[in-house]
């Protein structure tokens, strides 16, 4: 299963629009098929980076999916919905993404994900995206399995006292993209946890010898972390 990541850097007074075109028009569209779903539908939280950034994830069936897709929005049925959409952005940057070995989120079962008018409450997402050293991709997805996922965020769940939780780990399908990059998709489950997060440092106990944030840096020093936002009707919260 492969998943199309785009950022959109939106025109401000094409908000509205911009959405209707994705609510109304590639949501249901690829409902009329079995191999293509739009999955997330999310904003980059307001004050914490560029204004009207939309960030969307459309699950695909497979390589021939993708094919098939692509030549529907270049020179078939989506053309025109993918040239008017052209004129609501500045642009996009997107990424074709499958999952990473541990990664908990595998595969969608498409016929199950709403296409509909289904609204729900928001959910915020934590999006880090990692740079291993190069040379490093390797000992990266290795530790952030281990010492980051099952470890650090997993012994949080079980105590109870989770801030986020990992629902996915995604890169870049190769020779689409910078192949030395992971992205990992983390959904915040304790909104004041998180506000302390933002607000406070990070205590000594959680950055010495045997953490994620010490250890990590054997494997990695560039990561950037994004503040997501479903808006109601998104597919999945």
């Amino acid at each position: 299963m492969l998943f199309l990541h785009e950022v959109h850097r939106v025109v401000g007074a094409k908000e509205d629009e911009f959405d209707a075109a994705y609510r109304e028009g590639w949501m249901p569209i690829l409902a009329t098929s079995s191999d293509a779903r739009l999955l997330w539908y999310m904003r980059l939280a307001h004050g914490s980076g560029a204004a009207y950034v939309v960030v969307t994830v459309t699950a695909l069936a497979d390589m021939s999916a993708f094919d098939a897709l692509s030549t529907r929005v270049r020179r078939g049925d989506l053309a025109a919905w993918s040239t008017e959409l052209d004129a609501m952005r500045h642009g996009t940057d997107a990424k074709l993404l499958v999952p990473v070995e541990w990664s908990p989120l595998q595969e969608v079962d498409l016929s199950s994900v709403p296409t509909g008018d289904e609204d729900h409450e928001p959910t915020v997402y934590m999006e880090d995206t990692a740079w291993p050293y190069r040379g490093g991709l390797p000992a990266y997805l290795t530790l952030a399995g281990t010492l980051y996922q099952h470890q650090t965020l997993g012994r949080s769940k079980e105590a109870g006292r989770s801030i986020i939780e990992m629902e996915a780990a995604f890169q870049p399908v190769f020779g689409t993209h910078d192949t030395t990059e992971v992205i990992l998709w983390q959904k915040v489950v304790d909104h004041k946890a998180l506000e302390r997060l933002l607000t406070h440092e990070t205590p000594a106990h959680l950055k010495g010898p045997g953490t994620w944030m010490t250890d990590a840096l054997a494997v990695r020093d560039q990561w950037e972390s994004r503040l997501l936002r479903t808006v109601p009707w998104s597919p999945l919260d």
